[in-house]
């Protein structure tokens, strides 16, 4: 029966939410090697944007660096885990030279954007990549091409005022975790300036990406506050905050936990809409659904736009490792 003591409010479930395929992919990586080579297993920047996720792994014996010149000498040996995001192409070269052994956990759309990037150099263009300066992502793609073969495309105005170095003909790649509607205006922009570039052979955002901005489309109209959980620094669920707004939702916000949302400045809402980043585990939306269960009488309707089935393998050196239940509950986003 309903409580008279709390107000109503109706939570818009967004589904799809959470790991997508490539960060499942990840999280199994370093899982796995702690199960067949013990601790320390050593990852090269965070595996994917998320304290809980890091902090999970951190218990399990994973040891997170930023370089690999970080490794004490007498962990050589120890495997090293790549990020889902990517890296340069220097960066495995360095290991190779370090007599490393390491484990590439960048996610297979990521590793498609990276081919299409080199074929666009090997037919003779010049790359624009449509991204954000400083992500791990971006970082990796630029760093697939010799210095100065890509030029990093990050607005309208960007690629209004691009000045190609060369004549040079032009193709492009994008991020794989960017607003569908921002890249669109971009693209549309550098297409107008450039009416014969390149795009890929396949679409460069991925179907993540898409997937989660869509299902937000759909919750979003009519939300009095709609919360986004993520960290602030995965640009997968900022874009989703950016989504939201755009709308339809009075506020957006972007959390990482429960304690992060300002319970004392909610105001009268009566509508939420919740969503969680690609690489948000569900534990983190379940904690939210419960607590505002301890403020509201609450009801969850799910707003699910597509059932996602991608699943990518890991590589074969790790197959032959079996998780418990334990493991997979945490693979797969739980405690």
């Amino acid at each position: 029966m309903p409580d008279s003591s709390r107000k109503p409010l109706t939570i818009r479930l967004c589904g799809p939410r959470g790991f997508c395929a490539g960060v499942d992919r990840a999280i199994q990586i370093v899982v796995l090697a702690l199960k067949k080579h013990g601790a320390p297993v050593y990852v090269r920047h965070e595996i994917v944007h998320n304290r809980y996720v890091v902090e999970g792994l951190q218990a399990k014996g994973a040891v997170f660096i930023e370089e690999l010149d970080e490794i004490p000498p007498e962990h050589r040996e120890r495997p090293v885990v790549f990020s889902a995001h990517g890296v340069p192409k220097s960066v495995p070269a360095d290991a190779e030279a370090r007599n490393l052994f390491y484990l590439d956990a960048t996610c297979p759309l990521v590793s498609k954007v990276h081919k299409q990037a080199m074929r666009h150099h090997r037919l003779g263009r010049h790359v624009l990549l449509v991204g954000h300066a400083g992500h791990p992502e971006v970082i990796g793609t630029m760093g697939q091409l010799p210095e100065g073969a890509v030029t990093l495309v990050e607005t309208e105005e960007d690629a209004r005022a691009l000045q190609p170095a060369s004549d040079a003909p032009l193709g492009f790649v994008t991020q794989t975790t960017l607003s569908v509607e921002d890249t669109a205006g971009i693209l549309r922009a550098l297409a107008e300036r450039f009416p014969d570039i390149q795009a890929p052979a396949a679409e460069s955002i991925c179907y993540a990406t898409t997937n989660r901005q869509e299902a937000v489309k759909a919750a979003a109209a009519g939300a009095d506050l709609f919360l986004v959980v993520g960290a602030p620094n995965s640009s997968n669920s900022r874009r989703l905050v950016e989504v939201a707004d755009r709308a339809g939702a009075r506020r957006s916000l972007l959390v990482q936990r429960a304690d992060e949302i300002p319970w004392d400045d909610l105001g009268d809402i009566r509508v939420l809409g919740l969503s969680a980043g690609a690489s948000a585990p569900e534990i983190i939306v379940d904690e939210i659904i419960a607590a505002f269960g301890e403020r509201f009488d609450v009801t969850v309707e799910l707003a699910e736009t597509v059932i996602e089935t991608e699943d990518f393998p890991v590589m074969r050196v790790l197959r032959d490792v079996e998780l418990t239940t334990a493991d997979m509950a945490f693979v797969n986003g739980g405690a």
